[in-house]
C-alpha cells in the first residue's frame, strides 16, 4: 500500500548507523552544491541565445548602415560627375 512513518524512521535510523551524521551532512551539502551549480548552468545556457541574438541584431544593423552609406556614396559620386 504505502510506506508508513514508522518504516521511514527505521530506514533513516539504519542509514544513520551505516553512514553517520557527519557523513550524511557532507553528502547533503555536496548534493545541494551540485543542484545549485546545475541551476546556474541552465540559467547561463538560457541567457546565451539572447546575447547571441543581440550580437546578430547589431551586425544586421551594421550591415543595413553600411548599405545605406554605400548608397549615399554612390549618389554623391553621381552628383559630382
Amino acid at each position: 500500500m504505502g510506506i508508513s512513518i514508522w518504516q521511514l524512521l527505521i530506514i533513516l535510523a539504519i542509514v544513520l548507523v551505516l553512514f553517520g551524521a557527519k557523513r550524511l551532512r557532507n553528502i547533503g551539502s555536496d548534493l545541494g552544491g551540485a543542484i545549485k551549480g546545475f541551476k546556474s548552468a541552465v540559467k547561463e545556457e538560457e541567457a546565451k541565445p539572447t546575447e547571441e541574438e543581440k550580437k546578430l541584431a547589431q551586425k544586421e544593423g551594421e550591415n543595413v548602415f553600411d548599405v545605406v552609406a554605400d548608397e549615399k556614396k554612390a549618389e554623391e559620386k553621381k552628383d559630382k560627375a
